[in-house]
């Protein structure tokens, strides 16, 4: 009885000992990996420069190859979750993770670090990747839609909270607490994923390479692929902001890494509250035309940023303000949408969202990397450019026959 009532309301599994509560928090955690593995230490960046006697650049490859070889861990790991089941390839990925978490906090140069932030990097695809298949896995219909502004909700409050307790951290140690507590968050994920009951009902029983070669097949499906591509331009100006906040805020504007930490976590919060509106704003405007303005905003919110945002720290945040929220907003209808463009694959279907949209932000985080006399000035022409860029091809896109229609509400 109860399973069939699961089913009419969109749950198609049940979780005998993580409940659905528990096991939304558990996704939710998966999910957030990212934020919890860059942002948490971003207010160390300047004084990691410091530490190890090198230049802004070299330390910042510390976030930009995290990314490119997170990225590339998100294709390897999803087509074998598909192939070998959630649980067993989450314990392997969170095992590495934490192993490697633990390496960085005895890295004795700055290649060290960089070197054990990249198996830490491969093993967080393991995590975000299989979060979303086992979304899939687990919800259908509008109650997945809901489950994916909830997560997505849950995931933006660790952009929240990780500068600030990053900026704690070092108010009584050095850079390296923070991956002790990078070590020990991934050991207790560890513990929540082995009470996890496995959610995917059929595996691929093909070769390994038969499971890797699904991913060409995701990839042939031109509504998949034209929808995956143009919601992913967006991650170029959104990370170059991940990158670059702290030399912004500290170097540019001369603000105290703590205080730094307080702009950041406010630009967050509007990323936590961003799918809780949808929720509501979708009754009243339909997910297509919301899309559609979310990039218009976006493009305007450039523009604030490239004139007004430059004056001052307080101008610089308001005027990011538009397109953080509008960019959230938008993202559980998006993810939705192209999950639903094709029927089965799903391990596949995530990592290349994962893939395309880390691929895409790290470009962006190369890009405000260089030696540019106006950071701000640079995000706020990128988000103006990547935004135009992104409603053009929304535009065109939505409307072709080979893209799957479904109801985002």
């Amino acid at each position: 009885m109860n399973t069939e009532m699961d089913q009419k309301e969109g749950n198609l599994r049940t979780q005998k000992y993580l409940g659905e509560k528990g096991l939304i928090v558990l996704i939710a955690f998966l999910s957030a990996f990212i934020p919890l593995s860059t942002d948490l230490y971003l207010p160390a960046l300047p004084r990691m420069a410091e530490n190890f006697n090198a230049a802004p650049s070299l330390i910042n490859l510390t976030l930009i190859l995290f990314f490119i070889f997170y990225a590339a861990g998100s294709l390897f790991w999803g087509p074998l979750s598909d192939k070998y089941g959630r649980k067993r390839i989450l314990l392997i990925g969170l095992v590495i993770y934490t192993v490697a978490s633990a390496l960085c906090v005895f890295s004795g140069n700055v290649y060290q670090l960089i070197a054990f932030r990249i198996i830490q990097a491969i093993a967080s695809g393991a995590a975000t990747s299989v979060a979303q298949a086992i979304v899939k896995d687990s919800y259908s219909g509008r109650k997945r839609l809901s489950i994916l502004a909830i997560v997505t909700s849950m995931t933006m409050v660790a952009p929240i909270v990780a500068p600030v307790i990053g900026a704690l951290i070092l108010g009584f140690t050095s850079w390296r607490g923070v991956f002790v507590i990078l070590a020990l968050i991934g050991l207790l994920i560890t513990f929540a994923v082995i009470a996890m009951e496995e959610t995917i009902d059929q595996r691929s029983t093909g070769s390994i390479l038969e499971s890797f070669g699904r991913l060409g097949v995701v990839a042939k499906n031109p509504g998949f692929i034209s929808l995956l591509l143009t919601f992913s331009l967006m991650a170029i100006p959104m990370m170059s902001f991940i990158s670059a906040s702290s030399y912004i805020y500290v170097n540019q504007f001369g603000l105290s890494e703590q205080v730094y930490s307080y702009f950041f976590a406010a630009n967050a919060f509007f990323m936590v509250i961003g799918p809780l509106l949808y929720m509501r704003v979708v009754r009243l405007i339909k997910p297509i035309s919301l899309i559609t303005a979310s990039y218009v905003i976006a493009c305007l919110s450039g523009i604030l940023i490239c004139t007004i945002g430059i004056q001052s720290p307080w101008l610089f945040a308001l005027s990011l303000l538009p397109a953080t929220l509008t960019g959230s907003i938008t993202r559980p209808p998006s993810a939705n949408l192209m999950l639903e463009q094709q029927k089965g694959d799903t391990g596949a279907v995530v990592s290349l969202m994962s893939f395309t949209f880390t691929l895409f932000g790290s470009l962006g985080m190369i890009l405000i990397s260089f030696d540019w006399a106006n950071l701000v000035r640079v995000m706020g022409l990128m988000y103006v450019v990547f935004a135009f860029a992104s409603l053009v091809l929304w535009v065109k896109i939505s409307k072709k026959s080979f893209v799957q229609k479904v109801s985002l509400k």
